[in-house]
């Protein structure tokens, strides 16, 4: 099997920066929330204060905004072509999706490509709150190890060597910039 993370790698993009972005287009309601994000913004990635996930459930207050399934069907609608060619020149049947964007927003793209398996961030589509840990670094192979158990990984595709500790699993790993596979330097 190969495995892929998504943003930056199947998707020219961050799919979630993305999906805000259609959303304020659809919604100018969130504009109101953007002093709370800022906050966040400067509180995590300035002072260093908080996590992650907890920086992401501050910015997901948008979904409260939205019709959030039928945002993401209609987002889909207009971003499926976002997927990169290097990936649907060699998708396979038994790929893997793990990724830290949210499940319900991948969800839909992935059925509609094929994909069978996909692991992602669990989050309230209304209320933007995390149910567990954001599917990020060693999280997504303790997430694989709980599908697959000792199972190996042909071939993985990344375009952060944030996603080192999945990469160390497969036979050959890939980053991936734009089109453009380079094999992995550990």
């Amino acid at each position: 099997m190969n495995v892929y993370d998504f943003d930056k790698t199947i998707y020219d993009g961050d799919s979630t920066a993305d999906f805000y972005l259609f959303s304020l287009g659809r919604h100018k309601k969130i504009l109101t929330l953007a002093p709370s994000l800022f906050g966040a913004f400067v509180r995590f990635y300035v002072f260093k204060k908080g996590s992650k996930t907890e920086f992401k459930e501050k910015m997901y207050l948008f979904l409260r905004c939205c019709d959030t399934e039928k945002d993401v069907n209609d987002f889909w609608e207009t971003h499926i072509q976002k997927i990169k060619a290097f990936y649907l020149a060699q998708q396979r049947e038994d790929d893997v999706i793990i990724s830290a964007s949210p499940l319900f927003l991948l969800q839909p793209v992935c059925e509609r490509l094929g994909i069978r398996c996909l692991m992602a961030s669990n989050v309230d589509p209304h209320t933007g709150a995390y149910d567990g840990v954001n599917c990020h670094g060693e999280e997504k192979v303790r997430r694989f190890r709980e599908i697959f158990g000792d199972s190996g990984i042909d071939e993985f595709y990344s375009d952060s060597y944030s996603d080192t500790p999945l990469a160390k699993l497969a036979e050959k790993a890939y980053i991936v910039k734009d089109e453009q596979l380079s094999e992995w330097q550990f």
